[in-house]
């Protein structure tokens, strides 16, 4: 499966981790709330279970380093590039994302070797909302997306309505 990426984030007591995701997915439209996987083995989990709270920042495609460097421990890295990550008012935030927001944790599901936390929305803001995401795959790596997938002027869910409204039932079907 291929999916936009993003970094999650905690703060807690003056620390901050982040590790990359592309298990971030909007699970509700009435009350904007978002579900992020996380493993119980990452530095950032015991932040997020203490503080209640999580910040996810969307990348944009030129954000691979970025991505891959929150892809590994920090730790390994020694916690190298603060460049990476700033703090808005308390939501550690990556530089230059598409858009980021902070949820505050109501629920959580314990699976096999991961956590699903569940959060409402309580923050957001805005970044290059206008550039392609990233895209990972496990099978095909780091991608971009950009391209549209249908053709300008073309609707087909327009073409498939007129089918229904259609009394005789002889509307051409939508070409394959």
């Amino acid at each position: 499966m291929i999916k936009g990426v993003q970094i999650v984030a905690a703060t807690h007591d003056g620390v901050t981790r982040a590790y990359t995701s592309h298990w971030v997915s909007q699970v509700s439209f009435e009350e904007p709330v978002v579900m992020a996987s996380i493993s119980p083995k990452h530095d950032t989990w015991p932040l997020i279970e203490a503080s209640g709270r999580f910040t996810v920042s969307i990348l944009a495609a030129d954000q691979i380093t970025e991505g891959q460097y929150f892809s590994y421990p920090g730790h390994k890295f020694r916690y190298v590039a603060p460049e990476y990550l700033e703090d808005l008012d308390g939501h550690p935030v990556v530089p230059n994302s598409i858009a980021w927001f902070t949820c505050d944790v109501f629920d959580r599901v314990t699976m096999i070797d991961h956590e699903l936390v569940f959060g409402r929305i309580v923050a957001n803001g805005e970044g290059r909302l206008k550039e392609p995401p990233l895209l990972y795959s496990s099978r095909h790596g780091w991608r971009v997306t950009g391209d549209k997938a249908r053709e300008s002027g073309v609707s087909i869910r327009d073409q498939l309505l007129a089918r229904l409204d259609d009394p005789t039932g002889e509307t051409e079907p939508v070409d394959e």
